[in-house]
């Protein structure tokens, strides 16, 4: 099975870099929630939906490797793929490229995990047989 990737494209806002123009580093993981809120959307399976039926997804896990610098005004690709489906726990992997020349300019991931209200473990798979089908689908089982 192929795995499936979603592509958002945003522009560096100013507020989001530093004052030599590069981008402050923790905009990146706002930048992967971006990229993770547009795949769910892609597959009209949005956040609030899922929070309205009581589901979270915390982060427990973040990673980015920077590669080089992000800039004011730069048109930058996230492309957002999930990984992993397993148990209680789903992994997205994420590529920044910058828009005009296609460089490269970080990678990362994030790990969630499905809980409740009271952020308990759930059975995604059980509860909702229908989601975790679709969540399936777009991913590479190993």
């Amino acid at each position: 099975m192929k795995l499936v990737e979603v592509c958002t494209t945003i522009r560096v806002r100013y507020k989001e870099t530093d004052q030599m123009g590069v981008v402050y580093h923790g905009n990146y993981f706002t930048w992967f929630d971006i990229g993770r809120t547009e795949f769910f959307r892609e597959f009209n399976m949005e956040y609030g939906n899922l929070e309205k039926v009581g589901v979270l997804l915390p982060v427990i896990e973040a990673n980015c490797k920077y590669i080089i610098p992000a800039k004011y005004d730069d048109e930058i690709i996230i492309n957002t793929k999930l990984v992993k489906l397993k148990g209680v726990r789903l992994e997205f992997e994420y590529t920044l490229v910058r828009k005009w020349d296609n460089a490269l300019i970080a990678t990362g991931n994030t790990v969630h995990a499905f809980v409740d209200r009271n952020l308990k473990p759930i059975n995604f798979r059980k509860k909702y047989r229908e989601i975790w089908g679709l969540l399936e689908s777009k991913v590479e089982i190993g």
